[in-house]
């Protein structure tokens, strides 16, 4: 089953940034495990289907995944209860004005009813506040989150929330919590895809959350995949920032090896010479 969760932010801006990475290239970001220049607080980890989360619609092998389980004390959103959580933020990359944010994500919990879990994603700048919040999910009505069928999602979304699939979930990351359920509201989502229109031409990082509410019993987790900008996968990315420093070419190690070679070269003949 795949839903589809829409965000239109309407912005007149001129596009400053040129991107030249094809768009053929295939997002399989985590088939290798989390990336090295991502950034993770917590429990945070790669997998294959599992449990209630199946191969992701993308195609790709493994998606990436946070879970509470084993996660960092007051770990949560500001203003929001956090006993514990995990977060993911993604390396730095660059986006121009109207360019198209994806991404697909399944919320698992086992946490019901008056303690339930949360997880979100955000948009963050490069100084790391936040730009955007593109979704917050969980089991009951928050603050100024709206409902249907279960999952919250913040009042900027133009469309509906995604329902819960309901009963005890089994998936490898909930850990010993893996197949239970607290009470009502325990289940998943889901494949979900989010499309996000980018407001600003900058440099962003992504940021994927998921925490306990009041108590660290019966955790929760986020699995997530296929994360593009304009088509490419943001690990692909190089940021405004890194081009323009990179202004001095500085020689490979063969380049130099080379050159050292040629230069030793040219003394031995100017020896024999004299």
């Amino acid at each position: 089953m795949l839903k589809k969760i829409k965000y239109i932010i309407a912005a007149v801006i001129p596009v400053v940034v040129s991107l030249n990475t094809s768009a053929s290239l295939i997002t399989n970001t985590f088939d290798n495990g989390i990336p090295d220049n991502w950034d993770c607080i917590g429990n945070c980890g790669v997998n294959s289907a599992n449990g209630v989360v199946t191969t992701p619609p993308t195609g790709n092998k493994n998606y990436g995944w946070i879970s509470t389980d084993a996660g960092v004390a007051n770990v949560g959103l500001t203003g929001l209860l956090g006993a514990n959580g995990s977060t993911l933020q993604s390396n730095l990359f660059s986006a121009n004005s109207g360019d198209n944010l994806e991404f697909y994500f399944n919320y698992v919990t086992t946490d019901g009813a008056g303690f339930s879990d949360y997880a979100w994603t955000r948009l963050l700048d490069d100084s790391f506040n936040e730009v955007a919040m593109l979704f917050t999910a969980r089991t009951n009505v928050i603050e100024d989150t709206i409902t249907s069928g279960g999952t919250s999602i913040e009042k900027t979304v133009s469309s509906a929330a995604a329902g819960i699939i309901k009963g005890a979930p089994t998936w490898a990351p909930l850990g010993k919590d893996s197949g239970t359920c607290w009470r009502v509201g325990c289940g998943y989502t889901d494949w979900v895809q989010s499309n996000y229109s980018i407001v600003n031409t900058g440099d962003y990082y992504l940021e994927f959350g998921v925490a306990n509410w009041a108590d660290s019993s019966f955790d929760s987790g986020l699995a997530f995949d296929g994360i593009k900008v304009d088509g490419v996968s943001i690990n692909l990315f190089e940021t405004s920032a890194v081009s323009t420093n990179n202004t001095t070419n500085v020689p490979e190690p063969a380049s130099i090896a080379l050159f050292t070679l040629a230069l030793l070269g040219l003394i031995n003949i100017k020896r024999k010479q004299a």
